[in-house]
């Protein structure tokens, strides 16, 4: 039986099956990416084609001797579905696509996507991206969330949903994208050098102080 990650599989339930989770970038995909999808899913013999909640496609049921063969012929990579490390970026469609969004989500959210998904951290971490105070992408409960309001994006730090779930707590408000990105990189880095092996970043705040964190992310006078 494979460890979980190896080969980008996840074990099933069955102990013989695995699972796979192409990476797909703010769950943004192409008809061509879909067609491939459904042709691996179909050729070797899937129980299901599950979207996931960090809006990737799980391709569920495969043979371990399959699994080679399934991702040379997807042509995507792996995402992130297990480990100690950023696991996903969820953004909403906001000024791009949806009537209500006030910032670009969007945008925002593949630009955090490329620079962090799968970074090794201290414990698993998982960023959303609102453009709206709807919070779609359930800023409210990730790690790193960002809101977009009309003035700007407002950064939310220490949300779970967990066995011990845990609402984000407002760090900054109305910030520019270019603000937000930096503090963005700061926090990321603060948990990187204060946080123990798999201690959540809520777990990191409770400990130190949520001003302690802003004292040292957010630039100061």
């Amino acid at each position: 039986m494979l460890k979980d990650g190896e080969k980008g599989s996840i074990s099933q339930r069955d102990k013989v099956t695995y699972a796979i989770a192409p990476h797909l970038p703010c769950g943004v995909v192409t008809p061509q990416t879909l067609r491939k999808l459904a042709d691996v899913a179909e050729k070797y013999g899937c129980a299901a084609v599950k979207l996931t909640s960090a809006a990737r496609f799980a391709l569920v049921g495969l043979k371990e001797e399959d699994l080679d063969a399934a991702w040379q012929e997807l042509g995507v990579p792996a995402g992130a579905a297990v480990g100690l490390c950023v696991r996903s970026v969820k953004a909403c469609p906001g000024t791009t696509f949806c009537k209500l969004g006030q910032q670009d989500s969007l945008t925002l959210g593949m630009t955090l996507d490329e620079k962090y998904h799968g970074m090794e951290l201290p414990s698993k971490f998982k960023i959303g991206v609102s453009g709206c105070m709807n919070q779609c992408a359930e800023t409210c409960i990730k790690d790193l969330g960002l809101v977009g309001k009309k003035k700007g994006w407002t950064v939310l730090v220490g949300g779970s949903g967990g066995a011990k779930p845990h609402l984000a707590e407002e760090l900054a408000d109305e910030l520019t994208t270019e603000q937000a990105l930096d503090v963005i990189d700061k926090v990321i880095d603060f948990y990187r050098q204060n946080a123990p092996k798999r201690e959540r970043l809520w777990k990191t705040i409770e400990r130190v102080g949520l001003e302690t964190l802003r004292q040292a992310v957010l630039p100061r006078g």
